[in-house]
């Protein structure tokens, strides 16, 4: 109980250092050094990490591709709780994990969307012309949201063996592939990953609490 209790308060805490994060962005040391004279903070570190990564289309478009795999998987789980309801008949019969994802999934979606609106900083380089909005890196954070929760789902779903090893395996390294390769393709400001990071971890980290909850009550 006590180790779940922790996960509540490192989630929380961590969505607490996403907004201080944030706030520290749009407020120290911003300058105008992106295209089109727009701004961004911390330009001390961002401008001479962009310089060092360069720009990297293809690697942007590839990760730009397999940011669909995150969106598969919300599929997928969502089919799952809907066969369970079906098969079941009753919305209380479908897994509390399932029922805990979904809503979980809704969350994420709103962050998404706020930040869509909310603009804190715009990307480092045009897309097709567009200065598009780029904090938090928003497929750092899709896939930092879903692909540890599937890996959650998956681990407890399939049996132990080497199937289930290789598959965690794949996806961790999927995982860790998408946020180096939006890292690198110059596409974000450092401090876009960094805040994509942080809150993904927070909300991941309350997920996990979320579920640990019903299996104390399942004892």
């Amino acid at each position: 109980m006590k180790n779940n209790t922790k996960k509540l308060y490192i989630g929380l805490l961590l969505v607490a250092l996403f907004v201080l994060w944030t706030a520290l962005v749009v407020c120290v040391d911003v300058r105008a050094i992106g295209p089109e004279g727009s701004s961004v903070g911390f330009a001390a570190i961002n401008g001479p990490f962009h310089k060092l990564t360069g720009e990297h289309m293809g690697l942007y478009k590839l990760t730009d591709w397999l940011g669909v795999v995150p969106f598969i998987f919300v599929f997928a789980f969502a089919i799952l709780g809907l066969f369970q309801l079906i098969r079941r008949r009753s919305l209380l019969r479908v897994d509390a994990s399932i029922l805990i994802l979904g809503a979980y999934y809704i969350v994420v979606a709103i962050v998404y969307i706020l930040f869509e609106f909310v603009v804190v900083n715009r990307r480092p380089v045009l897309i097709e012309g567009v200065l598009e909005p780029s904090y938090p890196s928003s497929t750092t954070m899709l896939v930092l949201c879903v692909v540890p929760t599937a890996m959650m789902q998956l681990g407890d779903r399939m049996k132990s063996g080497t199937a289930r090893s290789v598959v965690l395996i794949l996806l961790g390294a999927f995982a860790a592939f998408m946020v180096i390769g939006r890292l690198i393709s110059g596409v974000h400001w450092l401090t876009d990953i960094i805040g994509g990071v942080i809150i993904s971890a927070g909300l991941v980290t309350l997920y996990a609490w979320a579920v640990g909850l019903t299996k104390k009550k399942r004892r």
